[in-house]
């Protein structure tokens, strides 16, 4: 038991559903401005107009996005360190732990690095310039990152229950 009376598999537990959560707000989130946000946009023919909106409603998501992938992040290392099984990064049976792992990577370095440093400007620049163009492979890009990361989840649920 710890000095807070939880056991050290209850606190386990309790990041399991963290990272669950955080998971599941991040790839959803991803998954509507994918299939929804995206899309809506398109249709739009007014260039202003469709990147005023991609850029009020992005701001609210992104906020959302940085902090459900650091909820990954830290429960996610937290479980790895718990049940003591860094080794898995050493063993392609555990692709789906390299690939989550990954995704992890990619979306924090947009979020916290390229996306600040120099890539919302980029965007709003080239969205300004070819509206139509920039829109196309936003979506293009968005669709790669939601099915390599849908791949990951379903890998990591079926991993982790140890059906892989």
């Amino acid at each position: 038991m710890t000095e807070a009376g939880m056991s050290d598999y209850t606190l386990f537990t309790i990041a399991r559903a963290v990272h669950v959560l955080a998971v599941l707000y991040w790839i959803g989130g991803v998954a509507f401005v994918t299939t929804v946000l995206i899309p809506s946009l398109r249709a739009n023919t007014d260039a202003q107009f469709r990147l005023q909106q991609f850029e009020l409603l992005e701001g609210r998501f992104a906020l959302q996005a940085k902090i459900t992938t650091t909820l990954a992040l830290l429960s996610g290392v937290y479980m790895t360190h718990f049940l003591d099984v860094w080794w898995r990064y050493g063993d392609a049976t555990f692709w789906w732990m390299h690939l989550m792992t990954a995704v992890w990577v990619l979306f924090a370095l947009v979020l916290f690095v390229l996306e600040p440093l120099f890539l919302h400007e980029k965007f709003k620049q080239w969205a300004m310039h070819n509206s139509e163009q920039a829109f196309k492979r936003l979506h293009t890009m968005h669709k790669l990152l939601l099915t390599v990361s849908t791949v990951g989840v379903f890998g990591a649920v079926l991993g982790a229950h140890g059906a892989l």
